[in-house]
């Protein structure tokens, strides 16, 4: 068995956290997979992995290992990225994680047509609720909105977007229109419970003066669609990225409130590890999403694209 081949088995293996996990990702059957585990620890001659019916758990030996496996193959994958990198032919496996709803409606589609672009490329998208740990997960980009606090991380902005007050006609008939921050605290608001945020604080500024005003309603979700669809049908006030209120702002069944007032910045970035920084097929495919996005985004206006 390949050593390097060992290494990336076992990783995976122990981010799978299970036999059977790690079976389906490797197209293999479970027993496959334990005489692979049990052919390591054959050679090495020590276990590597306590395993129960549920779930596998590192042995002291194993996370020696496992710590060591995972800094060689980085160094690996940086020195190929070193040597292959002026021939800017991107190809291999790119793991790509992005936000549920912007992934469906944006880097799905730009990833069809970057492997159309680049058919040596393999892509694996992960749509989840919540951001991934990059040092912690087998991802190579990441898509992220608004600032990046962890400085590990190279982030590169691939589009401007912002974040937009709104509500439906029916609403707004009904409750009237907020005319100042501090009118939003006698609103019903759609409140978007995500990323560890603070809950119901939604922060406004206007030139230099900001302001936080605690709001409240009957409806909170942690799932932008749902919430969306809330403020469509009359519901309440909801602030939400630009890419997914765009259509309904221009057709009229939402409309844009306080737009003399600015929310936090929510632009988004493609996040990756410094150690791919010359990898061909991660600069390759931020190049294509700035691409795409600059001739797909959607815009509030008529005839207009913020990005």
């Amino acid at each position: 068995m390949n050593p390097n081949s060992e290494l990336a088995f076992f990783c995976l293996l122990v981010k799978q956290g299970s036999l059977a996990a790690t079976a389906r990702e490797m197209n293999l059957t479970p027993p496959a997979v334990t005489k692979r585990l049990a052919q390591i620890e054959e050679r090495l001659g020590v276990r590597l992995l306590n395993r129960t019916t549920r779930r596998l758990s590192l042995t002291n030996e194993g996370e020696v290992y496992f710590a060591n496996a995972q800094r060689i193959l980085g160094d690996i994958e940086e020195m190929e990225s070193l040597v292959s990198g002026s021939r800017a032919v991107p190809k291999g496996l790119l793991r790509v994680n992005a936000p549920l709803g912007f992934g469906r409606s944006y880097i799905g589609p730009a990833i069809s047509a970057f492997t159309k672009r680049y058919p040596d490329v393999e892509v694996q998208l992960q749509l989840t609720d919540r951001p991934v740990s990059l040092p912690d997960e087998a991802i190579d980009v990441a898509i992220r909105f608004g600032e990046i606090p962890d400085s590990r991380l190279i982030a590169k902005k691939i589009a401007a977007n912002r974040r937009l007050l709104c509500a439906s006609p029916l609403y707004l008939k009904s409750h009237g229109r907020p005319e100042s921050p501090a009118d939003l605290a006698r609103h019903e608001c759609i409140v978007l419970r995500q990323n560890e945020s603070a809950y119901g604080m939604w922060r406004l500024s206007r030139g230099k003066q900001g302001e936080t005003v605690k709001v409240r309603g009957k409806l909170s979700t942690n799932d932008g669609e749902v919430a969306l669809n809330w403020a469509l049908d009359g519901l309440g006030i909801l602030m939400r990225a630009e890419w997914d209120v765009a259509k309904y702002l221009r057709s009229g069944r939402l409309e844009h409130l306080l737009p003399d007032y600015e929310t936090p910045a929510a632009d988004i970035y493609a996040v990756y590890l410094e150690r791919l920084n010359l990898s061909a097929k991660v600069s390759f495919f931020i190049d294509h999403l700035r691409e795409f996005l600059s001739t797909h985004a959607d815009s509030p206006e008529s005839r207009k694209s913020r990005w």
